[in-house]
C-alpha cells in the first residue's frame, strides 16, 4: 500500500508585497506552485490513497482566487480516482460556530472525503482506516475525540491516523489555539500502521516513534523557515513501514553577510551569483551608530539587482564603556543619540552627523504626526 503525504499549503498565503506579470502578489503564486508541483508528482507516483493533513488554505475565509485554484486542482486530482482524504487545521477551522467549515465545499467531489467540525472521523476501505482528528479548540472535546478513534482500531486492517497538532513542546509554532496532543496518549500511536501529522513545517519523525511524521509544509511562511526543505512523504506500507521523502522545488532563500568593520572588502568579497529571483536576507555586522547612519537599505538592495526581494538585518557592535549621560529619562531619543555621536567623533564629522541626524528624526516626527 502506497500513501502520498502532504500537509500545510496555506492556499492564499501572500507576503512581500511584489507583484507578478499576472497581476497576483508573488509569494501567492509561489504556494500555487508548490501545490501544483505535488499533484503533478500524484499523477506521476498513482499512489493507492492521497492524505493531507491541514491548513489546505492559509485562512478560514480564503479568497476567491485561492478558492478557485483549489477546486482546479480538486478536479484533477478526483479525475484520477484515487481516494483522497483531507482534513481541516487550525488555519481552516473557523474560531466560532457562526462560520461554515471551507472544507465542505469539497463533499461532492467522488473520490474526496473531508474531516472537520472538531470531531474524529472513521473513513473506512476495504484493508484500512484512515482514523482522521481534524484541529481541535477544545481540549476537553480532544480528549473525547482521541478515546473514540482508539476504540475503532481493528486489527484486522491497516490503521492510518491523521492529526493537524503538535506532539510535544519541540512542535509548537507559537500560533493562537494551536492544538497540542496529550502525551499521555502517545501510546495510540504503536497501534497504528502509519500516524500522518501537520502544523510543523519542517519534515521528519516524532521522538522515539518510526511511524510518526511531519510531512512538513510545501512552502515557507516565515524566513524563519530558511532551511527546512518541502516537498512530501510516499510511505508504503507492507511487512514495514518505508518512507521516502521527495522534494519540490521551491524559490530560494540566501543569507548574506557584510561585515561593517571591513565595509568595502566584505562587499568586494560578496558573492551575488546564487541570488537570482531569490529572497535574499542580508545581516550587516559589527555596526555602530555612526556607520549605520552612512549605510542605507537602498544602496545594499542595489547589491542585488536580479533578486526577488531583499529584507536587511542590522547587528550593533556592544559598546564596551557606558555613556557619560546619566539621566537617560529626561532627554530625548535625538539628544541622546547626538551625545554618542559627539563622544565618538571629531568636531567636523560630528557637525555632518548632527545635520543628518536632526534631519531623519525631523521626518520621523512629520511621518509620526500624519499618521496619528
Amino acid at each position: 500500500m502506497k500513501i502520498l503525504h502532504f500537509s500545510d499549503t496555506h492556499l492564499g498565503f501572500n507576503d512581500l508585497d511584489v507583484i507578478n506579470e499576472n497581476n497576483i502578489n508573488q509569494r501567492e503564486a509561489d504556494f500555487y506552485d508548490a501545490f501544483s508541483q505535488v499533484v503533478d508528482q500524484i499523477k506521476v507516483i498513482k499512489p493507492d490513497f492521497i492524505i493531507h493533513t491541514g491548513d489546505l488554505f492559509h485562512r478560514a475565509s480564503p479568497s476567491n482566487r485561492a478558492i478557485t485554484f483549489a477546486l482546479e486542482k480538486f478536479n484533477e486530482i478526483n479525475s484520477l480516482d484515487i481516494p483522497f482524504i483531507l482534513i481541516a487545521g487550525n488555519h481552516s477551522t473557523p474560531r466560532t460556530n457562526l462560520s461554515s467549515p471551507i472544507l465542505k465545499i469539497f463533499e461532492n467531489f467522488k473520490n474526496i472525503y473531508v474531516s472537520y467540525n472538531q470531531e474524529y472521523k472513521k473513513i473506512e476501505f476495504e484493508d484500512v482506516i484512515f482514523h482522521t482528528l481534524p484541529h481541535m479548540n477544545d481540549e476537553s472535546t480532544a480528549i473525547e475525540q482521541i478515546n473514540l478513534c482508539e476504540s475503532n482500531i481493528d486489527e484486522n486492517k491497516k490503521n492510518i491516523m491523521m492529526m493537524h497538532c503538535s506532539v510535544g513542546a519541540w512542535y509548537l509554532m507559537s500560533e493562537f489555539g494551536e492544538w497540542v496532543y496529550p502525551s499521555n496518549k502517545e501510546y495510540i500511536f504503536e497501534k497504528m500502521s502509519y500516524v500522518a501529522l501537520g502544523h510543523w513545517h519542517g519534515f521528519g519523525n516524532v521522538g522515539k516513534y518510526d511511524n510518526v511524521y511531519y510531512s512538513g509544509s510545501s512552502e515557507r511562511t516565515s524566513l524563519n523557515d530558511k532551511r527546512n526543505s518541502k516537498g512530501f512523504i510516499v510511505a508504503t506500507i507492507e511487512d514495514d513501514l518505508n518512507i521516502e521523502y521527495k522534494e519540490i522545488n521551491i524559490r530560494a532563500i540566501r543569507q548574506k553577510e557584510i561585515d561593517c568593520e571591513d565595509f568595502e572588502s566584505s562587499i568586494q568579497a560578496l558573492d551575488t551569483s546564487d541570488c537570482q529571483n531569490a529572497i535574499v536576507e542580508v545581516k550587516l555586522t559589527n555596526l555602530t551608530p555612526l556607520s549605520s547612519i552612512d549605510i542605507q537599505n537602498k544602496q545594499i538592495k542595489e547589491l542585488f539587482p536580479d533578486a526577488l526581494t531583499v529584507t536587511i538585518k542590522r547587528e550593533f557592535k556592544k559598546e564596551s564603556t557606558q555613556s557619560n549621560i546619566d539621566n537617560l529619562e529626561a532627554i530625548s531619543l535625538e539628544e541622546y543619540f547626538l551625545e554618542h555621536i559627539k563622544q565618538n567623533s571629531e568636531n567636523k564629522e560630528y557637525e555632518r552627523l548632527k545635520q543628518k541626524t536632526q534631519e531623519l528624526f525631523s521626518l520621523y516626527e512629520e511621518v509620526s504626526y500624519d499618521t496619528n
